[in-house]
């Protein structure tokens, strides 16, 4: 067993210092991994070992619990069955047992290739798509052990057991905090204990180790070989969170995994209370990579990955990047991006993913160039700046209070010069049934509810959701979504019963639906956006998108695709149209609807503070830097880093264009992105716009004991506010 593993289990959540966890506690970043938790940094290859300690300790006392401090040592290991197979390859049923206090056992599965070795390893649990993976090892000369992870929700007809004998070593140790997933992990070393005993005579190859693992999977082989360095190659399938995922970046308002999400007992139950407050947690998932490098490690992902959002992926990779960049191994560390969702597993894909560990054991002809660094989200705004001519870096002057022509001179300003032109050839296309499919924009439908492809605008796709039983013209909700970069519009996880949009369908309303520029079906278009219109910005894209989605409504700029058989298209009510956006999508409706008068009304859900107040706590929020750096939605409010008072306009100046018709505004207590207090007296100093009115007419402001979510409470909140506009 190696050092660090030791040092692992020796050390107890209960040894890290209260103080530790206190400095960290309201960051909306990652935690630097080349920075102590009192601020000093990590600035010498020597200095490295006692913070990866720290992180170390962190991991375990947040998120997986802690091993038995002494690990058992094999005491007897028994071959129960063993076959040949046509290939010429030894495949063999082993029990193992140790020397814990009951001497418990488990069965593990070792394939020899033919010929003498010495072998690489692979190590994988015996999940049935997993399996393909061995095979294709054992035809390249790998040894393959399938050890006893198989999760406790799944089970394996051919390796009875391999889901439960993680509770039996569990029980075995009562002191010890350990959660399922570390457990299984660290059976996964006790696999390796046996193997390279040398007195069993397996011909493996030491430091040739390689493990592998595809979802859940994927998180238990990272967390494997944070445990055990003889792990030496890792490839993590579409891990998620909290893997290649932290939580600070898949929270809530971006439809993945928060901390409330996990099963029964991967993670600790403590870690479900970080839901909505992610930036107070000292570490976070990138920590995986400190305790891996500068072993390699591939992150397999996928553009529209249900449990990954791309920039999730991204950001934790960046500081990953940082410790192999100190190490001298940045070559080590790459995300490996394909096309499509989270399945299926092709052939293709299993080829790449046996290459990266022919790659670091020297074998096969696999080389580094074809694991190239990419970037979905980076953004160089010195380029950008570069880029701009003199009239778009000259500042207007603040427009005075009422000067509404102004205003909407400046907000056109900040969200810069589109093309005189949108490249279209004037030819409308849908989402098909296949990409539809692919982002799962029917799993959580109600039976009553049809949903039928549109196209509008420069070919911008989505979808109606409506009743076809619905009488009349009925009024139209466009729906803005939030951070959620590979789902789009859809909602993935954190649904409770059914979407938004079939749940307002279901009330009788028509929901246009699409995913915004950067997102969902179009996130490659966030990625090449500056590079097509350096001038212009991506919300200033998403505005021109909303007002394309208005004309469509109201003066049917658009095609709607064939109803089913038995079923008729839905007829708008043009003078009844209604923006509901969260997050993301709330900054963009109330942008819209500022600028265009044919918007009957507004529903912003945590959607904006005041951007001149915003980096008073940068820290803790992340401040302007979130629009303008992180997601690049901005480029201009970097101009005014420092000198905030000097932007041209802020909310109250957008919220006046809207008055005076109704707005609604929910902004709960506890967002840790947008702090209330700031946009309560946002709201208070635009109230006077709008003229005394009934109540939830005119400008509605909520400030619920909650966290930052859309889920079917905040759906309600929605439904109540537009039946009363609507008398529905």
């Amino acid at each position: 067993m190696s050092l660090a593993a030791a040092l692992w289990l020796m050390l107890s959540p209960s040894m890290v210092p209260a103080a530790e966890a206190n400095e960290f506690r309201s960051m909306a970043d990652l935690p630097p991994l080349l920075e102590f938790i009192d601020g000093r940094r990590v600035e010498t290859v020597d200095q490295w070992p006692a913070r990866k300690e720290e992180i170390r300790r962190l991991l375990m006392q947040y998120f997986t619990g802690s091993p038995p401090e002494v690990t058992p040592s094999v005491v007897d290991g028994r071959v129960l069955e063993e076959r040949r197979g046509e290939d010429g390859s030894t495949r063999r049923r082993i029990r193992v047992t140790l020397d814990t206090p009951n001497r418990r056992s488990f069965e593990m599965w070792l394939w020899l290739p033919r010929g003498d070795g010495p072998f690489p390893l692979l190590l994988t649990a015996p999940r049935y798509y997993q399996i393909p993976w061995a095979e294709l090892a054992l035809g390249r000369g790998y040894a393959v052990c399938l050890y006893p992870g198989v999760d406790s929700h799944h089970r394996e007809a051919d390796y009875p057991g391999y889901e439960s004998v993680w509770q039996t070593f569990r029980e075995e140790y009562p002191q010890a905090t350990w959660t399922e997933i570390i457990t299984k992990a660290w059976l996964a070393g006790r696999t390796l204990d046996y193997l390279f005993d040398p007195k069993r005579g397996y011909p493996l190859a030491a430091g040739q180790v390689g493990i592998i693992g595809f979802s859940r999977y994927g998180k238990q082989a990272m967390i494997a070989a944070a445990l055990d360095d003889r792990i030496t190659a890792v490839v993590a399938r579409s891990p998620g969170s909290p893997a290649s995922c932290p939580y600070r970046f898949t929270s809530r308002d971006t439809f993945a995994e928060a901390p409330a999400d996990f099963p029964s007992q991967w993670f600790l139950p403590s870690l479900r209370s970080y839901t909505g407050r992610e930036h107070k947690l000292p570490i976070d998932a990138h920590g995986w990579y400190a305790l891996i490098a500068p072993r390699r490690v591939l992150v397999h992902t996928a553009h529209n990955d249900g449990c990954e959002p791309t920039f999730a992926v991204e950001r934790a990779y960046l500081q990953g990047r940082e410790v192999y960049r100190l190490l001298g191994k940045p070559e080590n560390l790459r995300i490996h991006y394909r096309e499509g969702a989270h399945s299926p597993i092709t052939d293709e894909h299993r080829r790449q993913n046996l290459d990266w560990f022919d790659l670091a054991f020297g074998r096969g002809t696999a080389r580094q160039e074809d694991f190239p660094e990419t970037l979905l989200h980076h953004f160089d705004w010195a380029v950008w700046k570069a880029q701009q001519g003199p009239a778009d870096l000259a500042v207007p002057p603040r427009a005075a209070q009422g000067e509404s022509d102004a205003v909407r001179r400046n907000v056109a300003w900040m969200l810069g010069q589109p093309p005189e032109r949108t490249a279209w050839d004037g030819r409308y296309t849908f989402l098909s049934a296949e990409e539809s499919a692919m982002m799962t924009h029917d799993r959580w439908a109600v039976g009553d509810v049809a949903r039928l492809p549109v196209s509008f605008g420069e070919n911008l796709c989505g979808n109606l959701y409506y009743r076809p039983d619905a009488a009349g013209p009925r009024p139209v909700v466009i729906w803005l979504h939030p951070y959620s970069y590979h789902s789009g519009y859809n909602e993935g996880y954190g649904v409770e019963g059914t979407t938004v949009y079939h749940r307002l369908a279901q009330a009788g309303y028509i929901v246009l639906a699409y995913d915004q520029c950067g997102f969902g079906l179009r996130l490659l278009e966030g990625t090449r956006f500056y590079t097509e219109h350096p001038r212009w910005s991506r919300l200033g894209r998403m505005v021109h998108a909303v007002h394309r989605a208005v004309d469509f409504v109201v003066e049917g700029k658009g095609r709607v695709a064939s109803p089913r058989e038995g079923q008729k298209s839905p007829e708008f009510d043009s003078r009844r149209v209604y923006l509901l956006g969260y997050s993301l999508g709330g900054m963009v409706a109330l942008h819209a609807a500022a600028l265009d008068q044919r918007v009957s009304g507004v529903a912003c859900f945590s959607g904006f503070a005041p951007w001149r107040s915003a980096n008073d706590d940068a820290r803790a929020t992340g401040g302007l830097a979130r629009l303008w750096q992180w997601h690049a939605l901005i480029p201009k409010l970097g101009l005014f880093e420092g000198r905030e008072a000097d932007l041209p306009y802020d909310y109250d100046d957008l919220l006046r264009l809207i008055a005076p018709r109704p707005c609604l505004i929910v902004a709960p207590e506890r967002d840790r992105d947008h702090p209330v207090g700031e946009v309560r007296a946002c709201v208070e100093r635009a109230r006077s716009a709008w003229p005394p009115a009934p109540a939830g007419t005119g400008l509605t402001a909520l400030h619920p004991d909650d966290i930052n979510r859309f889920q079917s409470s905040q759906h309600r909140e929605f439904l109540v506010w537009i039946e009363r506009l609507c008398g529905e």
